[in-house]
């Protein structure tokens, strides 16, 4: 029991410690301010989407308003069965930088949204490829400092992910897990600086390429197939020797990721063992030493001071990772209990799924 106690006060004293270093060296997009690289560049903004009628026009409308006006905006309607279509079209016919690339059939081999990317980025002219989910809210001057980011440290690859909105209590008991995951697991800034492909993430819901570097792997052939091509492609491009950056979003990138509880947990079942090398063992041990190690720590007898130390370091980590994500601490530590609960149904529902092949997302099955 001792041993066991021992092993999850040295994680979470590990989760303790990335988390500061995540509160305290943040990865986050700079305003541009005097520091300026060049803004003549064209980005293109490729916009997979299926039946995103509830969503594409918000995005458009953003984009719009953004600050930076060199751009293009492809969107690729995914055989949507709703107005996507229509919708991009009415912008379409104001605004000559919006562009509909139509459906074509799903190649055998393909998941829909790793084609729908590849396909864009064959429509596209930019020096950069700014591929986004048609959910996420873009504001300001996220594209400009993208371009000061991406030239101030020379990222072939920017990634953020965004700051989630969440309205019901089935998102705040679901959605929070996953940046608990990622920023308890990895300081982000490793991402950047370190050499090694285990240091790597990335959110394919913004991913901001150097085109040239993005042609030439032509990443999404490459990975076509993978149900988390994000995370797969980050991990390439670091094994190419080609630096990658991953930040934590604000105001300028954000996203009401999920509507309730049941589509979050569906959708993070597609992804969620990748955090963990693919281990459903790993993602099983993270979730005890997170949800029960309490039992351990408490029950074998050691001084009063170590379970005391164990909480204020885990309630710690807590807090830090509530403020980095620009999330409630008021809400993330009400509904503790039940993010962990959640954590161990995404695990169980993504080990059954990808054993039984029967995934869905969209309509369309995610494992083949």
């Amino acid at each position: 029991m001792k041993f066991i106690a021992c092993f999850v006060i040295l994680v979470t004293f590990i989760q303790f410690v990335n988390s500061l270093i995540n509160a305290f060296l943040p990865e986050k997009l700079r305003p541009s301010g005097k520091k300026s690289f060049s803004h003549n560049e064209m980005v293109s903004i490729l916009i997979p989407a299926r039946n995103e009628e509830a969503h594409i026009g918000n995005l458009l409308g953003d984009i719009e308003r953004l600050t930076y006006k060199n751009v293009e905006v492809v969107v690729y309607d995914d055989e949507s069965t709703d107005r996507t279509a229509e919708i991009v079209n009415d912008f379409a016919l104001h605004n000559q930088h919006i562009r509909l690339v139509s459906s074509e059939k799903l190649p055998e081999g393909w998941l829909g949204k790793n084609h729908a990317c590849h396909v864009l980025a064959s429509h596209a002219k930019g020096d950069y490829f700014l591929f986004v989910d048609a959910d996420v809210r873009l504001k300001n001057s996220v594209i400009e400092d993208s371009i000061n980011f991406a030239g101030e440290y020379q990222t072939a690859l920017l990634s953020v992910f965004p700051k989630q909105i969440m309205i019901t209590s089935g998102e705040k008991k679901s959605v929070p897990i996953m940046n608990y995951i990622l920023l308890t697991l990895l300081p982000l800034v490793f991402v950047r600086k370190s050499p090694f492909s285990s240091h790597s993430a990335a959110n394919g819901q913004f991913m901001f390429f150097r085109s040239s570097v993005y042609r030439k792997y032509d990443l999404h052939r490459v990975f076509g197939n993978s149900p988390v091509e994000d995370i797969a492609i980050s991990r390439y491009l670091k094994r190419k020797r080609e630096r990658i950056a991953c930040l934590v979003g604000d105001e300028r990138v954000q996203c009401r990721m999920y509507g309730s509880y049941e589509e979050a947990l569906n959708g993070f079942s597609k992804n969620v063992r990748m955090f963990f090398g693919n281990s459903a063992f790993l993602a099983f041990i993270f979730w005890f030493v997170t949800t029960l190690g309490f039992i351990p720590v408490v029950f074998s007898h050691f001084n009063f001071i170590v379970p005391v130390l164990y909480f204020t370091l885990y309630l710690t980590t807590k807090v830090l990772i509530s403020l980095v994500s620009s999330q409630s601490v008021v809400d993330n530590l009400k509904y503790m209990l039940m993010q962990h609960l959640f954590l161990i149904q995404v695990i169980i529902k993504s080990v059954s799924s990808s054993h039984s092949k029967n995934l869905l997302w969209k309509g369309r099955k995610i494992y083949s």
